[in-house]
């Protein structure tokens, strides 16, 4: 195989990996900082000398930029004619036309060719010590014969799989499996339950849905085929369901049912890549919104895995060799993004991890960073909050000298557990980077890293925007603001390869979501600051999206499944501060006039239904019966009442003569102190 410029696989990786170059070397004349060796293709950039220099060029000259690295990193089978065709006005978001090439290829085949036997996936079991080591050749050889099983059973290109699976090996070789006969996949969060899985199925219309018999985390077993069996059955459109084996219990298999690793045994080994347009559908994923139903977002071939492997290397100084140990799961993005594709795309050794941050102990983390030699380390807050106060002999007692960076994602990070992860898990010799993205987004878009070697990093601040990212804080009348030390809602400016393409059966909807608020910029939902030294921290939602533990939820999501109680005449949710979980889940419920239950036994039940149609993060953590919700005259919720409720900021509630019957605010707040009493949610 060779790349284009007749550069072969190993001679990139050569370049990428060379550690050579650490001085000043003489570029056409002038002597230039060694920016050319920290990015290779930099040598082609007029008058970049520096690493902010290149961060100026990526957004001043993007389409010399992107055209670039695209050339470079990606292996094409048919080089790109044109690098973007974008209006973010009319939503349309074209990358790289012209090109085709195979993703399974660009992850897989061009690394065995060079290097068969390194590791690409160390799955990390839920059994401490028990670890599988997956080679490239291997993972190849697993994804060829998915390949073909899917293709015997008919998955044609086109297509959307569903699969339903914890961290493994086989779920890589699923996704990849997809991704090399051009069907896109559509991964859920093996949390959720049977009508969520059912409606997302449903959304995307898969025939196939690939599932393990059961799951096992934190020491206990998880019924995953079950759940897929009561979802199946309010899906018409499955016509087979395969099976793999995590642990040896049998389960009851239906006629549609079939035995995952029978059937790819019966393949061969090689599977002929499919050739793919780069703005092919890559895979659906599925994420909440501020109205009921979840969203699959689209992302594409080329471009989503260029961003992933770009921000991979350079956000995380990842080097060959290292072993990068990402602890999210594979059904959330970070999962796509930086425990498969973007690692995989680089070469690299990548952790499934299938535990929890406390079993069997809350030392587990830091062992397996001990056992694996994990070198970058990439969790939650909610986690790292979570072992903030279990203090700090469970991180020392473990050797962590091979870290090099630390990570964060998934909401921003506190400034204590920003401290604590730094001083304690880092030694207060590792960078920290706090990275803000998304689902819509596809790879991390603002962070303390890459940025000139001695730059400094701010605790709890995302901080700097990466290449080719240009963020503007735009005020209340839609203006943008250009002065620092000042707050707004977040936007990008101008497009980039890994941003989500629209939503699936739905584009007008992805128009009104993130083109219409603020027309040429992609509006983000998040609220930020801008520092006086022009760094950026991310405030929250601007929307009704809750940030449980890392995990987004619409508030409306779970109104509507509160709703369906029959005891339940309407209800409102709002997210609260949550130490550990970042936020929390309050809920309002008004129960119709002729309902006699018993609170506790009323709250199990709403708890049980969420549970049950969404999943247990979702589950209210207070609920709160009340007579009536706080109202404007045209029967609006007012929820920032409610917040300010919930947050004690009584002085805060704002004017209250706009609601339609403003003693409704007095009742919450006698009833919020009933239920809480001392005790501030």
């Amino acid at each position: 195989m060779r790349l284009p410029g007749g550069c072969s696989p190993k001679c990139v990786i050569t370049i990428f990996s060379r550690r050579v170059l650490r001085s000043y070397v003489p570029v056409q004349g002038r002597w230039r900082c060694n920016v050319a060796a920290f990015m290779p293709e930099a040598a082609g950039f007029d008058g970049v000398s520096t690493r902010t220099a290149l961060q100026d060029y990526s957004v001043s000259n993007s389409e010399s930029f992107w055209a670039a690295v695209a050339r470079q990193r990606l292996s094409w089978i048919k080089p790109f004619t044109t690098v973007q065709d974008c209006d973010l006005s009319q939503g349309r978001i074209k990358w790289f036309e012209g090109g085709k090439l195979n993703v399974s290829v660009n992850c897989l085949d061009r690394h065995v060719h060079t290097c068969p036997e390194r590791v690409a996936l160390i799955w990390e079991r839920d059994e401490p010590g028990s670890e599988v080591k997956i080679t490239y050749s291997h993972l190849l050889e697993m994804t060829c014969r998915l390949g073909n099983m899917l293709r015997r059973y008919g998955v044609q290109k086109g297509d959307c799989v569903t699969i339903y699976m914890p961290p493994c090996p086989l779920a890589v070789a699923s996704m990849l499996a997809c991704a090399r006969i051009g069907a896109a996949h559509n991964v859920v969060f093996a949390g959720f339950s049977a009508e969520a899985l059912a409606e997302r199925i449903r959304d995307a219309k898969s025939s196939t849905v690939i599932t393990v018999n059961q799951g096992v985390r934190g020491g206990k077993i998880i019924k995953l085929k079950k759940t897929v069996d009561k979802a199946v059955e309010n899906c018409p459109s499955v016509q087979q369901v395969f099976v793999a084996a995590r642990t040896d219990n049998p389960v009851t298999m239906t006629p549609k049912d079939f035995a995952l690793e029978e059937e790819m045994m019966k393949e061969d080994v090689v599977c002929e890549p499919a050739v793919m347009d780069s703005e092919d559908v890559l895979f659906l994923l599925y994420t909440s919104g501020s109205t009921g139903k979840p969203k699959g977002l689209v992302h594409t071939q080329a471009g989503y895995l260029l961003y992933a492997a770009l921000t991979h290397r350079y956000v995380f100084n990842y080097h060959d060799g290292d072993v990068f140990g990402c602890v999210a799961d594979i059904g959330w993005i970070t999962g796509h993004s930086y425990s498969v594709y973007g690692p995989l795309a680089n070469g690299a050794t990548t952790v499934l991890f299938e535990s929890t941050p406390i079993y069997p102990n809350p030392g587990r983390y830091w062992e397996v960073v001990q056992r694996l030699k994990i070198n970058q380390f990439y969790g939650a807050p909610t986690a790292i909050r979570l072992l903030l106060k279990y203090g700090d002999e469970w991180v020392q007692k473990y050797d962590r000298s091979t870290l090099k960076t630390l990570g964060s994602v998934g909401e921003p990070i506190n400034t204590e557990a920003w401290e604590w992860y730094h001083r304690v898990v880092g030694d207060r010799r590792i960078p920290v980077v706090d990275t803000w993205w998304q689902t819509e987004t596809g790879g991390i878009c603002i962070t303390p890293r890459p940025s000139e070697p001695d730059a400094e990093i701010v605790p709890g601040m995302a901080m700097r925007p990466f290449f080719g990212i240009k963020p503007v804080l735009m005020d209340s009348e839609g203006k943008v603001l250009t002065s620092n030390n000042t707050s707004g809602a977040l936007c990008i400016a101008q497009p980039w390869p890994g941003m989500a393409r629209t939503i699936h059966n739905n584009h007008q909807r992805f128009i009104e979501t993130y083109c219409q608020p603020h027309p040429g910029y992609f509006f983000t939902g998040d609220g930020a600051y801008r520092s006086k030294e022009g760094y950026y921290q991310i405030t929250g939602r601007l929307d009704d999206v809750i940030n449980v533990s890392g995990h987004r939820i619409g508030t409306a999501e779970i109104e509507d499944v509160v709703n369906l109680c029959s005891a339940v005449a309407e209800s409102a949710v709002i997210g609260y501060a949550h130490d550990i979980k970042g936020e929390g889940v309050y809920a309002f419920v008004v129960l119709k006039k002729e309902v006699n239950t018993q609170s506790a036994d009323l709250s199990k039940q709403l708890n049980d239904t969420v549970s049950m149609k969404i999943a247990k993060y979702a589950c209210p953590d207070y609920i709160q019966f009340v007579k009536r919700l706080p109202k404007t005259r045209s029967g609006k919720i007012m929820r920032r009442v409610l917040r300010k409720v919930v947050e004690r900021d009584l002085n805060g509630l704002g004017d209250l003569s706009t609601l339609d019957d403003p003693a409704a605010v007095q009742e919450i707040i006698q009833g919020h102190l009933e239920l809480c009493g001392d005790e501030q949610p």
